[in-house]
């Protein structure tokens, strides 16, 4: 389950890598800078069905109720799989990709956590599945917010944790960003054993975003 993802190569290389994205999307947003440690609560780049997006990773539920009508409180910075599109907290969201070159978990004890890089063995893009809204801010200023979808983790995930993020194959980020529920929820499975690589996250700077 995603807690912190990185993404350091150029924006027109992402775009390449995405159906959907095109070079005004990149002249529209501008270069991003290099990022190894980016957190909930920090903008990331989203391609949306309107093209890539900046977004706030961590859906502030402001209005969202759950099942007994009581208010969500924390925000949403992942969504099981399992009731994205059934669980009433969610009801009304977008869809979009988070395109990362990888993530980090941590296993072991408080103080004694040990740091995992996880990414595609063959290197390039993992695209997140993920869903999205527009928070009203204090002021009337509006902010796209974005919250990685979760399943069961596959061989190479579960070792370093009981999560992990749904990730799409290039081919069907079409029809998760627009395609019916009935024919994106077979999407929402852990991607096939033996295609990421997991190993200790050395030499990161946890500080810096």
């Amino acid at each position: 389950m995603p807690g912190r993802v990185f993404q350091a190569r150029p924006l027109a290389d992402l775009a390449r890598a995405l159906e959907g994205a095109g070079p005004g999307d990149i002249a529209a947003l501008g270069e991003e800078p290099a990022r190894y440690n980016i957190a909930p609560g920090q903008m990331v780049v989203a391609l949306t069905p309107d093209g890539l997006r900046r977004m706030r990773w961590g859906m502030i539920p402001v209005g969202r109720r759950n099942a007994r009508g009581r208010p969500v409180m924390e925000t949403i910075v992942n969504a099981r799989s399992e009731t994205v599109f059934d669980k009433s907290a969610f009801e009304g969201v977008g869809r979009a990709v988070l395109p990362v070159e990888g993530w980090y978990e941590w296993t072991g004890e408080r103080r004694k956590k040990t740091a995992w890089r996880i990414r595609p063995r063959d290197g390039g893009f993992l695209c997140f599945a993920a869903i999205t809204d527009i928070w009203a801010a204090p002021g009337g200023q509006e902010v796209a917010q974005i919250a990685t979808v979760t399943c069961e983790p596959n061989a190479d995930v579960a070792p370093v944790h009981h999560r992990m993020a749904v990730i799409l194959d290039p081919r069907d980020i079409g029809t998760w960003l627009t395609g019916p529920p009935e024919m994106a929820t077979p999407l929402m499975v852990p991607w096939p054993d033996g295609r990421l690589e997991v190993t200790p996250a050395e030499g990161v700077d946890w500080s810096a975003p």
